[in-house]
């Protein structure tokens, strides 16, 4: 089974979290609206299943929300994948979202890295800071274990733009944890 649940309580967080890499149910609540919408569109298009309930101290501001829920989120994608075999490994896609253009490159290698370019024309979307994607996509990727490029080529909308990214990194995500038929991990050393 591909899936995992983590919980995680600080005195910051107190994060609930259960993924299914094959698909399943979708439902996330972290009490930030936009953010809610950019995980049920990373859930979606990376064809998980994905429920999220987190208790953020969001009297202070997002940032702990969103970076813990990266943490949990990275944590259980790890768990998930095992010891990474029997799958394809890398996955790459680019995303146009009206105007925007994203594009996401991932390697699920055991060697936790992020690249970000992107630039953000407005500042916020709704109740979430648009600054607080690199905070996701770093805590995601340094939890799981993976390396991920995302690129924003251009765009004018903030919220296009963040949008793009995400359903990026979960269409590149989507391929790379694609079951293989060899069932061992796709490296020349024989492990990752």
């Amino acid at each position: 089974m591909r899936t995992a649940t983590v919980e995680r309580k600080t005195k910051e967080t107190d994060i609930w979290l259960s993924l299914d890499l094959d698909g399943g149910k979708v439902s996330v609540n972290t009490g930030i609206g936009f953010f809610d919408h950019m995980l049920n569109s990373f859930a979606t298009h990376g064809g998980f299943g994905l429920q999220v309930k987190v208790k953020g101290d969001l009297h202070v501001d997002e940032h702990h929300t969103v970076e813990d829920t990266g943490i949990v989120l990275g944590k259980a994608l790890g768990e998930a994948l095992g010891d990474k075999g029997g799958i394809e490994r890398f996955g790459s896609f680019y995303v146009p979202m009206d105007e925007a253009l994203a594009f996401a490159s991932v390697d699920v290698s055991g060697r936790p890295f992020l690249v970000f370019d992107a630039a953000f024309p407005q500042e916020r979307c709704g109740g979430y800071d648009c600054a607080m994607t690199v905070e996701f996509m770093r805590a995601l990727a340094f939890n799981a274990g993976i390396t991920l490029h995302l690129r924003s080529l251009y765009g004018d909308n903030s919220h296009h733009i963040t949008e793009a990214l995400y359903k990026a990194a979960a269409h590149a995500l989507r391929l790379a944890v694609k079951p293989n038929e060899s069932g061992k991990p796709l490296s020349t050393k024989g492990v990752l």
